[in-house]
């Protein structure tokens, strides 16, 4: 007999455990009370449990009924998964997304941009991957992801650009470094004299910048692959090195970070990275990756607002 259980039967169960009365869960779905209660009983019948006890003024389920609930709702959520992965199928839409993302571009934009996506896609599977100076256009290259964001210039013309945002940076050292006193003095620090410590720089893992240095003055370097780890040996003394001010503004604002006043990278040891958002020529972008591309540069012109 359990085969003759519907999903029609396992809707009507929900709908009168949420409003809480058969005549509720038919107003709800739009039939009348006896049918209702008709489903209700075939389906105690087809189950040998009863769910409700109909003693009280309003049904309440049993605990036979309360478990068998929980069974009938996760039932009907992977056949609702089933049918939005169906119907997305048929209009084309990807079942995964990859991005890369260079660590400069500001993450609470990036994730704005993504929770758009989940919103219009919800079952696209997305993967997000780091991606320092030319590793983005690396990725986009080799078929790796559909969308990068990068603030390399390495022109390529499989590779489609659009300018999405100016990100700015800073040049900074721990308080606790013995370039601090200076750099809180406001005195201006030549980049001769910057060479003289070590600086912290981000590793391009790709080989699309071999031999080039961006902004690099020190003889001495310590390499890592994202800003994460930057920023925590930039806050140990470790180092001086660039990172951009929506990563350290608290640091800045609490005193755990100074700001260099170096002529080499501008006012305040400020510079401004471009940021480009990537596209391969000759790849047509689904339903989910063009949602997302519109996201982001929706996202990213709130950075100069």
């Amino acid at each position: 007999m359990l085969d003759a259980l519907t999903l029609d039967q396992m809707r009507v169960l929900i709908a009168v455990t949420e409003t809480g009365s058969f005549s509720g869960g038919a107003e709800r779905l739009g039939r009348a009370q006896s049918a209702v209660s008709y489903a209700i009983r075939n389906l105690e019948s087809q189950l040998d449990v009863t769910l409700f006890d109909r003693s009280g003024y309003r049904p309440v389920l049993t605990p036979e009924g309360r478990t068998l609930l929980a069974d009938a709702r996760a039932i009907l959520l992977k056949v609702d998964t089933l049918r939005a992965r169906a119907r997305g199928l048929g209009e084309g839409v990807e079942l995964r997304l990859d991005i890369a993302l260079d660590p400069q571009f500001p993450l609470n934009v990036a994730s704005r941009a993504l929770k758009e996506l989940q919103d219009a896609y919800p079952l696209v599977s997305v993967r997000v991957l780091p991606a320092p100076l030319g590793e983005a256009i690396r990725l986009l290259q080799q078929h790796h992801c559909t969308l990068a964001v990068s603030g390399i210039d390495i022109p390529d013309p499989r590779i489609e650009r659009e300018a999405i945002a100016f990100v700015p940076r800073a040049a900074v050292v721990s308080a606790c470094h013995s370039l601090a006193n200076r750099a809180a003095s406001g005195e201006t620090i030549t980049a001769a004299e910057l060479a003289d410590y070590v600086q912290i720089v981000t590793e391009d893992p790709s080989t699309l910048t071999h031999g080039r240095e961006y902004d690099v003055l020190s003889t001495g370097t310590w390499r890592v692959g994202d800003n994460s780890t930057k920023h925590s040996l930039i806050c140990a003394g470790i180092g001086w090195g660039n990172l951009p001010l929506w990563l350290i503004e608290r640091d800045l604002l609490e005193g755990r970070l100074v700001r260099i006043p170096a002529a080499e990278f501008g006012y305040e040891g400020e510079s401004v990275a471009r940021m480009w958002l990537m596209r391969r020529t000759d790849k047509h972008l689904g339903p989910a990756a063009k949602t997302l591309r519109e996201a982001l540069l929706r996202q990213a012109d709130t950075l100069g607002a």
